[in-house]
């Protein structure tokens, strides 16, 4: 499964790159963002989380991201927390709406939780400097996954044409 999920990604991407008959000032983008989740079961009260996203742009509609952070989670009677490590694919289906797909692993490093998995589809919304974007986090080890909101402020590392 993860092999055709990889190749579909790997397979849009360089056609997106292939076919786009206008020039785009490709390169890199960073985002500094908040995040906050609610859980899909009761094994927690909810998340919060910061992250950094580093975006590289092939066309104005296809990116890939590499996104990583903290993030805890607030339980009783342990809390714990992971860093997430992520690597997604970003499609624009308009000027400012986009879909994305991640997948990583999560790394313990507080209480009692282990490294785990990641998948996690995304919907946003990006402009010039914010991003707002909602996801469903499905962690394969833990016994919980979440929905979670992310607002974050980005801005261009691209050199000027």
């Amino acid at each position: 499964m993860k092999k055709v999920i990889f190749t579909a990604i790997g397979t849009l991407v360089l056609s997106s790159v292939a076919f786009s008959q206008t020039p785009y000032n490709k390169g890199f983008r960073l985002g500094l963002g908040l995040n906050g989740g609610f859980p899909t079961d009761g094994d927690y009260d909810g998340s919060l989380g910061i992250d950094a996203r580093l975006q590289y742009d092939f066309t104005k509609k296809t990116s890939i991201t590499l996104t990583s952070g903290y993030t805890h989670l607030f339980a009783e009677p342990e809390e714990v927390g992971f860093v997430p490590a992520k690597l997604g694919f970003k499609y624009f289906l308009g000027n400012q709406f986009y879909a994305m797909g991640e997948a990583g692993a999560a790394f313990g490093v507080n209480g009692n939780i282990d490294n785990s998995l990641i998948l996690a589809p995304v919907f946003g919304f990006a402009n010039k400097y914010l991003d707002a974007s909602v996801r469903y986090e499905y962690y394969s080890d833990y016994e919980t996954d979440q929905i979670a909101l992310r607002l974050a402020y980005g801005f261009s590392l691209k050199k000027k044409k």
